[in-house]
């Protein structure tokens, strides 16, 4: 015979139900706000936690109370990420997430995703970093992210203006994902064979390569600056070229490279462009990152703690 659910069984149904349809834009809020998809991953699972202790029966809106705890949570999380920072060795980047199965990773628009943005972000404060998020990704009103952050109205209309300026005066205008894809084909055929002509044919005059080892052995620990210094850069091991497998892959929307040495992932490379040539070439050599970036597909379709 059937057996009916209890009340009880029923109620925790529903709220796996909402949370499972949320999770992608639960985490896409937290990743935007922290640069970090494990960081992102432990966020949502606190409020998973919450969301089964509430009272759901008192909630009118599911969406904004998932949102709203998240975006609390993640700002918590930023801020003291950005003391941990302080100690980091070398250049800091997020970790790479893959977008392949979902690239626009649970927003409504897919800005504030690309790598080299999500490290201009890191410039502003959390607060100022969630609202942008919020506004320009998930297209939340003014008045619900202030709501959400517990601020007034026209507070929250100057924060978002400020975070626009901010970021406007160094992000620069990308090229689309074709010719990104092109560049960054470009760029790794010109280092694997050395031909440091056709690396700074590449690259614009003031291009910067970082590289986040966190005081791993081979990552550069401070900015290498110049056309001619990247390029001389991404050749001066030819033994780095010669002993790895080459993967292409899919990380915040634009295309990127897995290096596998030994079988094993070991570096993330991708490239920031505008029509005046690749300005950034950004390599994530930090194991922990690397294992993050080869789980983020399978870890973000999951509900956590079921």
């Amino acid at each position: 015979m059937d057996l009916k659910s209890s009340p009880a069984e029923s109620a925790l149904d529903d709220a796996v139900a909402v949370f499972v349809e949320l999770r992608p834009r639960l985490f896409g809020i937290a990743y935007r706000v922290l640069g970090s998809a494990v960081e992102a991953e432990d966020v949502v699972q606190e409020v998973w936690l919450r969301w089964q202790r509430t009272d759901r029966s008192v909630v009118v809106s599911p969406v904004a109370f998932l949102s709203s705890t998240t975006t609390r949570l993640a700002i918590n999380v930023a801020q003291s990420a950005r003391v941990r920072r302080e100690t980091y060795i070398g250049p800091w980047l997020p970790e790479p997430v893959d977008t392949s199965a979902d690239p626009e990773l649970g927003a409504q628009r897919a800005e504030a995703l690309e790598f080299a943005l999500l490290l201009i972000l890191e410039k502003l404060t959390p607060t100022e970093r969630a609202a942008y998020v919020l506004r320009e990704a998930f297209d939340y009103t003014y008045a619900e992210i202030a709501e959400m952050l517990q601020l007034s109205l026209v507070n929250v209309r100057k924060i978002v203006s400020r975070a626009r300026k901010h970021l406007a005066a160094d992000q620069r205008e990308t090229v689309d994902t074709a010719v990104h894809r092109q560049l960054l084909e470009a760029f790794v055929s010109a280092a694997q064979t050395g031909n440091v002509a056709s690396l700074e044919a590449l690259l614009a005059p003031d291009a910067v390569s970082l590289s986040d080892g966190n005081g791993i052995r081979g990552a550069a620990r401070v900015p290498v600056l110049g056309r001619t210094r990247v390029a001389n850069l991404a050749t001066a091991t030819r033994r780095f070229w010669g002993v790895v497998d080459i993967r292409p892959v899919e990380a915040n929307g634009r295309s990127g490279v897995l290096l596998y040495r030994d079988g094993r992932p070991s570096t993330f490379m991708t490239i920031a462009a505008s029509q005046a040539g690749i300005h950034q070439v950004m390599w994530v050599f930090n194991p922990s990152k690397i294992a993050a970036f080869v789980d983020s597909c399978s870890r973000h379709t999951t509900v956590p703690g079921t």
